[in-house]
């Protein structure tokens, strides 16, 4: 039976080469992404800048409802898309109509994370839901066949030029366009199972056919479902939840009841970034709960 910790932990991504927090406050963060330099909101950002001035290419600027509205504004020329890279995964970055750049860089920690976990198993089935532009799923084929499901045919065809960037395009990746409950529940049918599964779900989202998501009504099967493609040899499931009024714990409570007949531990906490230079601040920019069974 797996074991659930109450103490929340803390998953702390740090700057590389491609990337940094320069600063952030007053609700808003200063991000470097390659050459260009960005302003986007940041509500957990309760403090005071640290700089008394962000040179910006361009920011987002929401709009007046709570829907996630809003638009960028160009203070300087930004190419349509430019090549990033974090270790042997390169990406295409670009201003999306929806605030962030094509990946999520706070999200390094749990590559590595799912990295050290599948480290020495050979040709470890791995399946990421929700998998956007394929970053992790590139970082994930290093250590064997990896299924990578999202609704969006747009981010699939993005994942797909990602890993032709990366050079990876070679690499055992099943790239599927579907919706994430319905693809699960199939692969129960199927009775297939999977070494390490990561699903990143968004708060609210449509399927390819209109199908409607929304994560308090969905999660909880979709958990349950993923359960069923694990085995006392799997090695991990990572949930990772954005913008939601939501504690880790419940999060890690929906796993307990569903990884029950499992070995191993189930832990969760915060995602954050830390800024760059001496002493830099901690943001806060997610929750997640995970399983581990080393």
């Amino acid at each position: 039976m797996a074991r659930l910790s109450l103490s929340p932990q803390l998953m702390i991504g740090q700057g590389w080469g491609d990337f940094a927090l320069l600063d952030s406050g007053h609700g808003r963060k200063y991000e470097a992404y390659g050459p260009h330099r960005f302003i986007r909101p940041e509500p957990q950002a309760l403090w005071s800048p640290r700089q008394a001035h962000w040179a910006a290419d361009a920011e987002f600027v929401p709009g007046s409802d709570d829907d996630g509205g809003g638009r960028w504004h160009f203070d300087k020329r930004v190419p349509e898309g430019w090549p990033l890279s974090r270790g042997e995964v390169k990406f295409t970055a670009s201003c999306t109509p929806f605030r962030h750049l094509g990946f999520f860089p706070d999200m390094a920690p749990v590559w590595d994370w799912m990295g050290e976990r599948l480290t020495g198993r050979e040709d470890a089935a791995t399946l990421n839901l929700f998998g956007y532009t394929g970053v992790g799923t590139l970082a994930l084929s290093q250590y064997g066949p990896v299924t990578h499901v999202d609704a969006s045919k747009k981010s699939v065809a993005q994942a797909r030029a990602n890993a032709a960037l990366s050079g990876m395009a070679g690499r055992p990746v099943r790239w599927i366009v579907d919706d994430a409950l319905k693809f699960t529940a199939r692969e129960v049918r199927r009775e297939r199972r999977y070494d390490g599964i990561i699903l990143d779900p968004p708060k609210f989202g449509r399927g390819p056919e209109g199908e409607v998501w929304r994560l308090e009504d969905g999660l909880p099967g979709l958990v349950t479902d993923c359960a069923r493609l694990l085995d006392a040899q799997s090695r991990f499931l990572f949930l990772t939840v954005y913008a939601v009024r939501m504690s880790s714990l419940a999060l890690a409570g929906l796993l307990d009841e569903a990884l029950r007949h499992l070995p191993g531990t189930i832990e969760h906490g915060d995602l954050a970034i830390a800024e760059t230079g001496e002493n830099g601040r901690v943001l806060p920019t997610a929750i997640f709960a995970r399983w581990t069974n080393d």
